[in-house]
């Protein structure tokens, strides 16, 4: 019989999750979840009747504080702002565990991990998104969560229900069968793959929005493009000057819980692509390109 794990380690993916999902960033997913082990580290475990409640109070707390300068940030972002990518089916992002996580973990985020649903949670105030993640994502107790965020159980059930309401009304409708899903990705990786504006024409839907985010660090449209034909030209082209990178790989990967698009280079990561899937064709492509963004892609593809 294997030797249970230390509280941390035994929480640390539900912590990443929890962090990710209210920060739509892995970079600082990470640095919240180091900071919750450094003060799980020097905390007096003789006070801490549950440890996992009190590692996921801190842990929100300090998503909360970088939540407000993150925000901040991003009024004097270059071109649309899209939440980090991230390879799901593949190892947990590093900690500071004193444990070295093993290749087979998955990072816990719950049902609701896409990028157009983060998306839309950038529209919540923080403390709706706290509820949102730790009530709708994570199904916590409204007890636990009232807990993490100093309110009342009356009060954070009042936040649960504005947020769910906010996110309903925001919310694209898109297929959740994964098959559907995985068969138009394909259709429209091999039109990217073959430069084909025709096949990407096929692919898309005639209302089809695509949303690009550069940062000022890449080459990437600075307002979204609406309409199949520019949609589909304008993936074209960037397929096109793709192709002439050194090593350039283009792979269907599990981006974020769903079949998605990822691409590599000799020098690293190059994009990912997350796609909204409706009645057979693309509705909504979300492309990040900014380098800054793509340390959640790895090395290479998890498997889709």
């Amino acid at each position: 019989m294997t030797d249970p794990l230390p509280p941390f380690d035994a929480a640390r993916r539900l912590l990443f999750g929890v962090a990710y999902q209210m920060l739509g960033s892995v970079a600082d997913a990470e640095d919240t979840v180091q900071d919750a082990w450094l003060r799980w580290s020097a905390a007096d475990r003789g006070d801490v009747a549950d440890p996992r409640a009190w590692l996921v109070r801190t842990t929100t707390r300090l998503a909360l504080d970088r939540l407000t300068s993150a925000r901040a940030r991003r009024e004097t972002y270059v071109g649309p702002w899209l939440p980090e990518p991230l390879l799901t089916g593949g190892a947990l992002p590093s900690t500071g565990s004193a444990t070295a996580p093993d290749p087979a973990d998955e990072v816990a985020l719950g049902e609701q991990v896409s990028l157009a649903l983060l998306v839309v949670l950038e529209t919540l105030s923080p403390a709706e998104r706290a509820v949102f993640v730790l009530r709708e994502v994570f199904g916590l107790p409204a007890a636990e969560v009232g807990a993490a965020l100093g309110r009342s159980e009356a009060a954070v059930r009042q936040l649960a229900h504005r947020a769910r309401e906010h996110v309903e009304a925001r919310r694209p409708r898109f297929d959740a069968d994964r098959r559907a899903h995985r068969e138009v990705t394909e259709r429209f990786l091999a039109a990217c793959l073959g430069g084909d504006v025709g096949a990407l024409l096929a692919a898309l839907a005639p209302g089809a929005v695509l949303v690009t985010d550069g940062g000022g660090r890449s080459k990437a449209a600075l307002r979204p493009i609406t309409g199949a034909d520019k949609v589909a030209r304008f993936l074209a082209a960037v397929a096109s000057g793709g192709a002439a990178l050194p090593g350039l790989r283009m792979e269907l990967a599990d981006v974020n819980g769903l079949p998605g698009v990822a691409a590599w280079t000799d020098a690293g990561p190059f994009v990912a692509v997350s796609l909204g899937v409706a009645d057979g064709l693309v509705q909504q492509v979300l492309v990040v390109l900014n380098p800054d963004k793509l340390s959640g892609l790895g090395a290479g593809a998890a498997p889709a």
